[in-house]
């Protein structure tokens, strides 16, 4: 069995080092916390509960330009489970990917915003601590993950406008950063709105959008210039998406006399002006809820898991069938 002695001789420090990483009673220098904490990866030692934090972690990314209301309710509805459990939620906020060594000094970890090929899972695999995703990798082997159906949230969203009527819509979609990166929310949701517009005759334009006033209205103008018979637009953007309803007043364009309009998000977001938008709620009190429980009632589970949530769509006064159907 692996102990302490055996990571100081891995990571050529003392002991009494190992112990102040572990403890966080002195000060120790990033490089040398860095080692400490790759070797007790490497070797997967568990220190001691008594040594522990009772704390989970919660590890976001804030460096791709997203601007996410939604990561609010993420990190209080995680606390909120994490205390039923007796636990604390640590924010873990470094993009690099071995900032999630951190982790491995906690009672597990919650990894957010995971992408489709995401190169912290070879570090996540390796942590001697549970582990649950929000989000699902292309290869979840060994992995737990808890995520909202994204690939059936966008059937769903071109469903309701389809029956509706509407045969030319537009996907307002996540930052270009988050495109890049390849989220999974973001890919996943594309990828089941063109699948079903292909299925039901519908033409989908998809435009990653910036959230800011002045990228909104202007990959709004470029797509309504290229896309003039577009009635609907279904927006996976929460940053964006407060801007449209003025930004299309001011084009002369009314919600939904003239644009139907579906947001996937925070239902606070989706609630929070005027028309209220249809959507498709991400139900982030549910999704850290389970991690939560997968996390403490299955700590010594091995191999996959995955729980994907059914998506629903709240129709509100955002969508009616367009003009000439």
């Amino acid at each position: 069995m692996t102990g302490i002695t055996d990571v100081a001789r891995h990571a050529g420090v003392a002991v009494s080092t190992v112990s102040y990483v572990i403890s966080g009673k002195r000060s120790i220098s990033p490089p040398t916390r860095r080692r400490v904490l790759d070797s007790i990866a490497v070797l997967g030692y568990r220190p001691p509960s008594a040594a522990r934090s009772r704390t989970l972690g919660l590890a976001v990314r804030v460096d791709d330009g997203t601007h996410r209301p939604l990561l609010a309710e993420f990190m209080l509805s995680a606390s909120v489970a994490a205390r039923r459990y007796d636990r604390n939620v640590l924010l873990l906020t470094d993009e690099h990917e071995h900032s999630i060594l951190d982790a491995a000094l906690l009672d597990g970890l919650i990894l957010m915003d995971v992408g489709v090929l995401d190169p912290r899972l070879d570090t996540v695999r390796g942590l001697p601590v549970p582990t649950v995703l929000l989000g699902l990798p292309r290869d979840p082997a060994g992995l737990r993950c808890v995520d909202l159906d994204f690939r059936a949230a966008g059937r769903l969203c071109v469903d309701h406008l389809a029956e509706l009527g509407h045969r030319e819509i537009v996907l307002l979609g996540a930052p270009g950063a988050a495109c890049r990166r390849r989220a999974g929310f973001a890919e996943r949701t594309a990828a089941g709105a063109a699948e079903r517009a292909a299925a039901r005759g519908v033409r989908l334009t998809h435009r990653p959008c910036e959230g800011d006033w002045d990228n909104t209205a202007g990959t709004l103008t470029r797509v309504l210039q290229e896309r003039p018979e577009t009635t609907a637009i279904i927006v996976q953007n929460e940053a964006a998406t407060p801007h449209l309803a003025p930004l299309l007043r001011g084009f002369g364009r009314a919600i939904p006399e003239d644009l139907s309009l579906v947001a996937v998000g925070s239902d606070a977001v989706a609630t929070a002006g005027s028309p209220l938008l249809t959507s498709v709620s991400v139900p982030a009190a549910e999704m850290t809820a389970r991690a939560v429980e997968l996390l403490m009632d299955e700590p010594g589970r091995a191999g996959e898991r995955t729980v994907l949530l059914a998506p629903r769509l709240t129709a509100r006064a955002s969508t009616a069938p367009p003009r000439s159907h």
